[in-house]
């Protein structure tokens, strides 16, 4: 009996011991096993440091809230699914909540919502089809996101222009990682990076630049750069980035050779440039020409690899320019008519800095070719539509051809790239020139040592709107005179983000879903087969087995 209870005991002991192992192997040892073919659970590097440098508690919030279709069912479940992932591998607590705007105490429900706006997350009607009516419905497709000291919000669904919805959808799962990392990342960043915005060649005025710093100042701190007081190339080495936002006075060798060696030193340069001048005060009545104009620089960026055409492109995916119709009393009325001059475009290339944006706006903008530099890889990331048309200087700019239908067929130059990104190994413009007098010639690099450009036909690209009724510059993608919210600010974050930190956070949105819908076809032929195969073929095998247990046992005993 001793012996009996003793092995008893021996198994209870061995039991409980592997069960408290189970328990807590998690505290113990921790790992995840990602079987997935695109890595669906797995993290970047970029988050995972990240994440190692939060100081502190963070709190989310998810707004996607109610009973909600299959797809957007999904979308909800991927935002939880990634949010647990990364409180999995940070070392400070991530509490997540649900949280439905439009059940927030009725006194502070609209004041909320205002606040949510001013995050970028605005209320959208989901229509969908349920029991074989179409029913609508109002969510928040976003997440706000608070630490002890700091709290931001997040819009998650975000897709480019002519996506079908499950499209969206799968391009916005595609960049949870990325658009909820970033959020953390500007949350918890102390030191931030320096960019330097070139003046002093009539780039832009004080209220044309509000919506540039103000979108990069949530990752970067932004500063004006003089170039009369750069007195040699490493004044401009604690810069990250330099901005160069379409100078009105044409750049001599000085700002050329400064220019030059911050890139072959690895600095970034944005060239934002217009080769056309517009006076627009001259385009009513009989209309003025736009004629080209000089920058100075077309020789450096044909060193580089491209070339910025004397042209103008118009196309049918346009914006609306503000026109005065007449007074209505004292007050003049301004009413936007269409303006093929203003490019919305929405064809985008797959790459980090452009995928998933929505419309970006271009106000008079130059085609680019590229040209032969050795060891530069040059990506268009943005394009016109199909309908564009190209006109060589001079170009006719008049108010009064608003009124005309266009001709859709002379539309016909195809799409266009509005805007490149150069990445490699740059030549210096100078090397087997003249270096000017002013510079030491023992500090000359004549290669890069790295470096990245982006180029585009606009100078206007990222430069503010001003309302009308008060006088105050907007953020870059408000328009006054429109409803609609244009990429332009996400179209810089992502192009700094990219240049400064090319193996950062935004190497997520490398990440790709594949959609594995079902073969409706297949299901219509085939719907009898399945159905059989999955409700009356376990019947019968259940059946079945209880048979031959039967059958069994009467056999054993019969004999």
């Amino acid at each position: 009996m001793n012996r009996k209870y003793s092995a008893l005991l021996f198994g209870i002991l061995t039991i409980s011991l592997i069960w408290f192992l189970v328990i807590n192997l998690d505290n113990w040892w921790s790992f995840r096993l990602d079987m997935t073919e695109e890595g669906k659970y797995s993290i970047g590097q970029a988050t995972l440091d990240v994440l190692e440098d939060m100081d502190g508690p963070l709190e989310v919030d998810i707004l996607l809230m109610g009973d909600l279709p299959p797809g957007m069912k999904r979308f909800q479940r991927n935002i939880e699914q990634i949010l647990k992932t990364f409180r999995s591998y940070s070392p400070e607590e991530i509490s997540i909540n649900y949280v439905d705007p439009l059940a927030v105490a009725t006194d502070s429900s609209e004041q909320y919502i205002i606040k949510l706006a001013e995050y970028g997350i605005n209320p959208t009607n989901l229509h969908s089809n349920r029991n074989g009516t179409q029913a609508t419905q109002l969510i928040f497709p976003g997440i706000v996101l608070r630490s002890p000291s700091k709290e931001t919000g997040v819009l998650l669904l975000k897709g480019e222009l002519g996506m079908r919805p499950e499209e969206t959808l799968n391009l916005s799962i595609e960049n949870l990682e990325f658009e909820i990392g970033q959020a953390i990342k500007r949350l918890y960043t102390i030191n931030k990076r320096a960019i330097g915005v070139i003046i002093g060649q009539g780039e832009m005025e004080e209220d044309e630049g509000y919506g540039m710093v103000e979108a990069l100042n949530e990752d970067f701190e932004v500063y004006k750069v003089p170039f009369e007081q750069a007195k040699s190339v490493a004044d401009l080495l604690t810069f990250e980035v330099l901005i160069v936002a379409g100078p009105k006075e044409a750049y001599g060798e000085r700002e050329k050779y400064l220019l030059d060696q911050f890139l072959m030193y690895g600095g970034n340069i944005l060239f934002m440039m217009d080769q056309m001048a517009i006076n627009l005060e001259e385009a009513g009545g009989k209309g003025t020409l736009a004629m080209p104009f000089d920058s100075g620089i077309d020789d450096l960026l044909f060193r580089y690899g491209v070339r910025i055409n004397k042209d103008l492109i118009k196309d049918l995916n346009f914006g609306y320019y503000p026109v005065v119709s007449g007074e209505f009393g004292n007050q003049p009325q301004i009413v936007p008519l269409p303006w093929p001059f203003y490019v919305q475009a929405g064809k985008m290339a797959s790459h980090p800095i452009t995928k998933g944006l929505d419309l970006v706006q271009f106000r008079f903008v130059s085609s680019i070719d590229t040209v032969k530099a050795d060891q530069v890889k040059k990506t268009p990331l943005i394009f016109s539509s199909n309908y564009s048309r190209r006109e060589s200087a001079p170009v006719r700019v008049a108010f009064k051809d608003m009124s005309k239908e266009p001709d859709i067929k002379t539309f016909n130059s195809g799409s266009l790239p509005l805007a490149y990104l150069l990445e490699g190994k740059f030549t210096s413009f100078f090397k087997n020139r003249f270096v000017p007098d002013e510079f030491d010639k023992s500090k000359f690099l004549p290669e890069s040592n790295g470096g990245k450009i982006l180029v585009a036909g606009d100078a206007d690209v990222f430069k503010s709107w001003v309302s009308p009724q008060d006088k105050i510059p907007l953020p870059l993608g408000n328009n006054p005179f429109s409803e609609n919210l244009t990429a332009n600010r996400t179209f810089l974050q992502n192009t700094v983000n990219y240049m400064v930190y090319p193996e950062g956070i935004i190497a997520s949105k490398n990440k790709e879903f594949e959609i594995r819908p079902l073969n409706k076809v297949k299901i219509k032929q085939q719907r009898s087969m399945w159905q059989v195969i999955n409700v009356v073929l376990p019947v019968l095998l259940v059946v079945f087995i209880g048979w031959f247990k039967q059958y069994l046992r009467k056999r054993k005993y019969s004999k």
